[in-house]
Formats: structure tokens, C-alpha cells, sequence
């Protein structure tokens, strides 16, 4: 990835790169607060993350295609009437991305854009999580997963209510055995805490890794995008959650035993 492009996605997502002023000298380099870290561990091109997610896949054991269980699934919920939020929706919202890879990002509801257009993470909080996609090398169109707990918007994006994620619960858990993700990105409170069964404030999640289902599954948690532009002071902390999902990741294909914290 070049410089340039680089520092365009960092800055997308609030996290601030050297600057280098005019005449070169080495006094005239402007440090803005968040540029040591992100010089001492650079976001490298995207080739790192995806190759080794390729080469895994590409060692699976043969598994039989899965693309009509995902039909079947997207027609269920396009049909589904188990909670009152069938009748304010205008569709159900599946998911976008690959039908196998090995990340998947999962987040609260739909809002009202995603309600109309029938995709996940749409509008402005869809463009700054593409933002911090891009900058572990992540791209929702050839490497990442991208789902919700609830797969119909509340009215007036309300939290949801626990019948309501009783009844959308189901659909997802079938959506994460059908890709088998290597690794799992929570974003936002509501998705983290429905998912870890828990109450613990997402402060306290984050920074650690956290299993999921049977098949105890990596789980990372950082923050919503739409919380994120309303408080961009927190995009820095987001920034180093991704970098610690990558860090776990790379770990993972590497087969080296992962650190259930971050140091």
C-alpha cells in the first residue's frame, strides 16, 4: 500500500500520520499526537493479511457448497414474522460478503439505510467501518463477513429488546457455522455483550480475546462506527483494537499460541 494511500485511511478513521512541512528538515517535522504509534507499527499492504487467510482456506478440508443453505437462510429471513419488528421493517438484512472467509464483523441493526437498501453497515458509519477495514487490508467485497445481531431495524434505531434477539439469535448463529470464521470482530456494546452473554461494559472487553460457540472462536470488541462519529476522540482506541485483531490474526495463521490480552 502505498504512502499516500495509507495515510488517506488512517486519517478516515480519526488517527493522525507524520507530516513533514515544507524544507525537509528534520526540526520541521510536525508530530501530531497519534503518530508515534502509528509509525512504530505502520499498516503494511494489504497483501500480509489476505495471503495467509487465502493460503488457510485453500487447506481446508473439502466441505460441501454452501451456497443454497445460504439462499435458504436469506429467504427465511426475508420471511420472517417471529418478532413485531416484521411489521415497521422494510426488509431483513442478511449480511454482505464472501460466503468463506475468515473474518466476519458483527454489529447491533440495521438503521434506517440499511432497512432500505437490504445491506449492513451503509451511510456514513458504513463508509468509516470500510475505512478501518481497509486499514488491516480488509475489504467487505473479498475478505470480510459483515452481519448483525438483528436482522430487522427497530424503530427509530432503538436497543434492541431481548424477545428480539432471542428470534434473530438463531439466524446468526447459522450464519457462523455456514462461514466458519477464523476470527470474529465485534462492534458496539449490543453486539458484544449478545454475543458473550454478558453484561460488562465494552470498555472492559476490549483488548482481550474472548471465545465463541463450540468452536471457540477468537472474538475481538472495539467500538460501533456510529458511536465512533459521534465521539472521534475514541477512533484512536478503535485504531488499536484492530491493530490487536490483526496482531491475533496473524497469530492464528501462524499457528503461534494467542495472548488472551493485550499488552
Amino acid at each position: 500500500m502505498d504512502t499516500q494511500r495509507r495515510n488517506q485511511y488512517l486519517e478516515a478513521i480519526g488517527v493522525d500520520v507524520w507530516v513533514r512541512r515544507r524544507g525537509g528538515a528534520l526540526g520541521d517535522v510536525q508530530l501530531a499526537a497519534d503518530a508515534v504509534e502509528v509509525q512504530a507499527a505502520p499498516v503494511e499492504s494489504p497483501a500480509p493479511v489476505q495471503s495467509p487467510a487465502v493460503a488457510v482456506s485453500i487447506a481446508r478440508a473439502p466441505v460441501e457448497p454452501v451456497g443454497p443453505r445460504w439462499e435458504a437462510l436469506r429467504t427465511e429471513v426475508m420471511s420472517c414474522t417471529k418478532c413485531s419488528l416484521h411489521t415497521s421493517r422494510t426488509q431483513g438484512v442478511l449480511g454482505v460478503g464472501p460466503q468463506r472467509t475468515d473474518w466476519m464483523v458483527i454489529g447491533e441493526a440495521p438503521g434506517a439505510e440499511e432497512d432500505r437498501r437490504g445491506e449492513p453497515f451503509v451511510g456514513r458509519g458504513g463508509e468509516l467501518l470500510d475505512a478501518m477495514l481497509r486499514a488491516i487490508g480488509l475489504s467487505r467485497a473479498t475478505n470480510v463477513y459483515i452481519a448483525n445481531v438483528l436482522k430487522s431495524r427497530p424503530p427509530g434505531n432503538r436497543d434492541p429488546k431481548p424477545d428480539e434477539v432471542a428470534a434473530c439469535l438463531p439466524y446468526l448463529m447459522r450464519q457462523i457455522a455456514l462461514l466458519q470464521p477464523r476470527l470474529m470482530l465485534a462492534v458496539g456494546r449490543i453486539a458484544a455483550q449478545n454475543l458473550l452473554s454478558t453484561d460488562v461494559p465494552l470498555g472492559r472487553l476490549r483488548g482481550k480475546v474472548h471465545r465463541f460457540g463450540e468452536l471457540n472462536t477468537p472474538l475481538i470488541v472495539t467500538y460501533h462506527p456510529a458511536y465512533l462519529l459521534r465521539t472521534p476522540a475514541d477512533k484512536r482506541k478503535a485504531w488499536e483494537d484492530l491493530k490487536f485483531a490483526r496482531s491475533v490474526f496473524r497469530q492464528l495463521t501462524d499457528g503461534v499460541p494467542i495472548d488472551g490480552d493485550r499488552s
